[in-house]
């Protein structure tokens, strides 16, 4: 049995405590059918000395959920970690600017469609009317650049009053009404190979799809269009990935790309015909490469 190591939530974040460890659970049985242990330990615990992290052969920082909270933090313990040469999948590199939205602005300069994206350095009322002046829209999400699980993440019409907005830079996208209709798709690659997708609506009138707001999920089988933005995302990534979650919704009749999930994506085993099978043996072959 090889014994891995799995970075999970501050102890002292207790945002996640109702979920993180039922994904634990479904990546520890999966990985048990490839002789592998999951050891987890605290994120937090590794900021400035990766000397605890050293003897194991692969680490996974799957669920470091709430990183976002502690940013700065965040990108600390990435250098300590790039620094130490510690065997993450994935790299250290891409933990550090995926945790940061304007990464997309990257990847639509190597083609990747996303919904008219406006980046801003303060999430002012002026920023925001002068988005609705330029596109048109009738509705606008703003949300930070560094957040998750849709984290101070705003619907707004045209003149309202922002509740709670983003702190620091942030990003202003038309909101896409295909997301009450017909919701996100997230396709899952493990290896470089595509595994399974999941479609996530939101309730009622709500247009947040995670699980926490009373998102639905569903396993999808998707179609060509959609597995050919996913390559075409995954194809603009220079560094190797043990695995990767693509969200995307449609802007009209077209895929565009919501999000490239690669730090702590919850890889919906549950709804995965597999049950994490593709999982387990991209990281036992990354374990005997």
């Amino acid at each position: 049995m090889t014994r891995i190591a799995v970075l999970t939530p501050d102890p002292a974040d207790p945002s996640y405590r109702g979920q993180w460890p039922g994904v634990l659970e479904r990546l520890t049985r999966a990985l048990a059918a490839a002789d592998v242990q999951i050891d987890p330990t605290p994120w937090t615990e590794h900021v400035q000395d990766a000397s605890g992290l050293k003897p194991y052969p692969l680490i996974l920082p799957v669920l470091v959920w709430g990183y976002h909270r502690a940013h700065p933090l965040w990108l600390a313990a990435c250098e300590t970690w790039r620094a130490a040469d510690l065997p993450l999948a994935n790299p250290a590199s891409v933990l550090g600017w995926n945790s940061d939205k304007r990464y997309l602005a990257r990847l639509a300069k190597r083609g990747v469609p996303l919904p008219a994206t406006r980046w801003v350095d303060h999430a002012a009322p002026e920023a925001v009317a002068n988005a609705f002046a330029e596109t048109g829209a009738e509705q606008l999400v703003l949300k930070p650049t560094v957040s998750g699980g849709a984290w101070r993440t705003l619907r707004l019409l045209p003149g309202q009053a922002m509740d709670d907005p983003p702190e620091g830079p942030a990003m202003i996208q038309p909101y896409l009404p295909s997301i009450e209709t017909e919701g996100e798709t997230s396709l899952l690659f493990f290896g470089g190979r595509f595994s399974h997708a999941v479609n996530k609506r939101p309730v009622g009138g709500d247009f947040r799809i995670q699980v926490q707001f009373g998102g639905q999920y569903a396993p999808v089988q998707p179609d060509a269009a959609a597995l050919a933005l996913a390559d075409r995302v995954l194809s603009s990534i220079d560094e190797p990935l043990l695995y990767a979650r693509i969200d995307m919704a449609r802007d009209g009749d077209a895929w565009t790309l919501m999000e490239a999930e690669l730090i702590e994506p919850d890889f919906y085993l549950g709804h995965d015909p597999s049950a994490g099978a593709s999982f387990a043996r991209a990281v036992r072959e990354r374990l005997d490469a």
